[in-house]
């Protein structure tokens, strides 16, 4: 007889999800066997829950579809909060599947028990506690729609064990989620008397505009002369030669009120206005000048592209624009190693068809500059700023693409948080190449100390945003978790560590030492 969880994972393929990111313990041991029992679910193991987020986050942002996740009762669900937090940020759709105890259980104050339902709440878009056995199917196929849908949610299904262990019920598919909300012709009329008016306006997009099915209509609107930006953070970017170049809103203050100083109108397509990444003492929390006029053609989750190409037929734009073509980087000269000249490496070096997942957080400021004419490519960055994300987001996205090659930029700080991505990158052999860019420091951190007016730290708080006594050593980290590895710290050696780890498949680490 099928029990709950087999239908619950029999379901789950019928849904069209069929891979579970997983680090289960005692109360998911029925959904272990069941994957047993169910041919077609790829399981893969991530040695932290924050890895198995991570890499389900990158997985739908390259899949455009859900994995699931498997975590153990309140305490895994919490450890892989923070990148669940970066998935919703970025809309990406995600079935968290989270064990619980056995419902007669749940009256003792055992070790492990906790309040999950609350936990779900803080990082989810919808959560259920799933029912007996026989509707579990239903439980889980209404999970999938609900991640699959406003383009993209954290769906949450707290699975009892005895559910798991109880006869189960008919396995199901779910339904199609509802249609993209669109925008209306009131919102339209306005945008479309702002563009006319003579004011300074800029249109702001996120999303799937900014993937490869959506740029062409966004160069219909830039083609025309149009000022069109991106959100500072993005699920997914099309970049890279013929592509169209869309500039972000900077991430420092200063530099993101100069950005959009004078305009008039702000257009939203998608985004949320653009705030300040933090609230610093005496400087703005919107980045829009005073007075700026704030738009919403569609919300955030709502069909972006059908709202852009209404915007550019209500306009009377051509159908096709040129895309002007952004120059080809070249390698630098050779000599130490600094920030810009791994980005600049890497950009000249880069394999058509990569995919660059980024979270060099304060190293990796030039690269856009950099990447606008390399190889073509999708460009994956921190979302939720939460950080830890980069290496389970490119072991994610490997798994969507086996067939691409994945560059993941992480500072040595961060990469920290979920070092044991390696391990399953070795184990799944993913063909994943890894920079780490080792500057031995939080020097994010050291810049937002300024950022609050503290301009000389005393030797305390210098000690807490370093990374020395001991230095890191990731060539030997590495190589702990089945990676092989290098350190480099000239041109010329990132040159050659970078061709060689793209030129073979499986994962490998490149320790580029940077001031």
């Amino acid at each position: 007889m099928m029990n709950g969880a087999e239908s619950l994972v029999r379901t789950l393929l019928a849904s069209s999800v069929d891979v579970c990111f997983a680090n289960p313990g005692t109360s998911e041991m029925h959904f272990v066997a069941a994957l047993d029992r169910v041919p077609g679910m790829r399981c893969v193991l991530g040695l932290f829950e924050g890895v198995v987020t991570g890499a389900a986050d990158g997985y739908a942002r390259m899949a455009g579809r859900p994995a699931s996740t498997l975590l153990h009762l309140g305490p895994g669900l919490t450890n892989g909060m923070a990148n669940l937090h970066n998935a919703r940020k970025a809309r990406s759709p995600i079935v968290n599947i989270v064990g619980e105890h056995a419902s007669d259980h749940l009256q003792y104050e055992s070790p492990l028990r906790s309040d999950v339902p609350g936990a779900a709440a803080l990082a989810s878009d919808w959560w259920r506690v799933g029912g007996d056995g026989r509707s579990i199917a239903r439980d889980a196929a209404d999970a999938v729609t609900a991640a699959r849908s406003q383009d993209g949610q954290i769906a949450m299904l707290i699975l009892p064990a005895d559910t798991a262990w109880s006869p189960g019920g008919e396995p199901m598919g779910a339904a199609e989620p509802p249609a993209l909300a669109r925008a209306s012709a009131e919102a339209m009329r306005r945008a479309v008397q702002a563009l006319r008016s003579g004011r300074r306006c800029a249109v702001l997009v996120t999303g799937r505009a900014l993937e490869e099915a959506g740029l062409p209509v966004v160069a219909r609107l830039a083609g025309a002369g149009i000022r069109v930006m991106a959100s500072q953070s993005n699920r997914r970017v099309a970049r890279g030669r013929g592509r169209l170049v869309v500039p972000r809103v900077p991430f420092a203050v200063d530099q993101g009120v100069a950005a959009l100083a004078g305009l008039d109108v702000l257009i939203l397509v998608g985004s949320h206005p653009p705030a300040a990444f933090f609230g610093y003492p005496g400087k703005p929390r919107m980045l829009t000048p005073a007075g700026c006029e704030i738009q919403a053609l569609v919300e955030p989750g709502g069909d972006a592209l059908h709202a852009l190409a209404w915007l550019a037929d209500e306009l009377g734009l051509p159908g096709a624009a040129p895309v002007p073509v952004a120059a080809a980087p070249g390698l630098p000269a050779d000599g130490p190693l600094d920030a810009d000249t791994v980005m600049q490496t890497m950009a000249a070096l880069l394999p058509e068809g990569a995919i660059l997942c980024d979270e060099s957080v304060s190293s990796g400021r030039s690269l856009f500059r950099f990447t606008d004419g390399a190889a073509p490519h999708d460009y994956l960055q921190i979302t939720g700023g939460a950080i830890g994300s980069g290496l389970p987001m490119a072991t994610g996205a490997s798994v969507a693409c086996p067939d691409r090659k994945v560059v993941c930029f992480e500072g040595d700080g961060s990469g920290m948080y979920t070092l044991q991505a390696l391990w399953t990158q070795a184990r799944e052999r993913l063909d994943v190449v890894t920079l780490i860019l080792a500057n031995r420091s939080y020097r994010i951190l050291q810049g937002e100390l300024k950022g609050v007016g503290i301009d000389q730290p005393g030797e305390q708080a210098h000690r807490m945003l370093d990374l020395v006594g001991p230095e890191l050593d990731w060539v030997a980290l590495a190589r702990g978790q089945g990676v092989e590895a290098v350190a480099v710290d000239t041109v010329s050696g990132l040159a050659d560590a970078f061709r060689g780890a793209c030129a073979r498949r499986g994962p490998f680490l490149i320790e580029a030492r940077i001031p």
